[in-house]
């Protein structure tokens, strides 16, 4: 059975997914999507922190609350599936890795609904979040690295292949096709990680 990993980089309500197997020498990707994770039938859902906002504090707890269990709902049920589908092509899932942004803590929520840089960095953790405990809840062994570290903690963790890596990384959408973006490039280098720490 093969080892691959997983790896997420989140937008507002979407981001995508990517796995990876192999090394610095053969890179293979085995999945890669676009995944959903709000509810569009929910105001204001790819945006909670701006929508809470507008609202009473008790309602936006409320709403934030709401927004959070279907978010890690629809998360839980997309990662369910690709693990179905990667196990059931002989695939071991060694553990998955979330991209994160700056990952500094947040005030309270009064503080952050009150200042708008705050409530892009509260959606930003809020999205990648659901993404973490949902792969907590079905017991996937997961990390989170920041993107600015990426290139430091590549070098690190491939040592003199850190450069084979990204060109095995780069070329791997020739082959697969589009898309093969800046997203898909970084949760798979977090993938890859993740596959060569396990």
């Amino acid at each position: 059975m093969k080892r691959t990993a997983l790896g997420f980089r989140m937008h507002s309500g979407w981001g995508v997914l990517v796995a990876v197997s192999g090394d610095a020498d053969s890179v293979e990707v085995i999945d890669r999507r676009r995944i959903a994770i709000t509810d569009s039938a929910m105001p204001g859902a790819n945006q909670p922190y701006h929508h809470a906002a507008k609202l009473e504090f008790a309602a936006a707890e409320r709403y934030l609350a709401d927004c959070a269990a279907v978010s890690e709902r629809l998360a839980l049920a997309a990662i369910e599936q690709v693990i179905r589908e990667i196990e059931g092509r002989d695939f071991r899932i060694a553990g998955a890795a979330v991209i994160l942004a700056s990952g500094r803590p947040l005030p309270p929520l009064a503080k952050v609904l009150a200042a708008h840089p705050l409530i892009h960095t509260a959606e930003g953790q809020f999205f990648r979040n659901s993404i973490r405990n949902a792969c907590e809840r079905l017991k996937l062994s997961i990390e989170a690295i920041r993107e600015r570290e990426l290139e430091e903690r590549g070098k690190t963790i491939f040592g003199n292949s850190a450069s084979r890596v990204h060109l095995r990384i780069e070329s791997a959408g020739k082959s697969i096709g589009p898309p093969w973006t800046k997203d898909q490039k970084i949760a798979a280098l977090g993938a890859l990680m993740i596959l060569r720490l396990k």
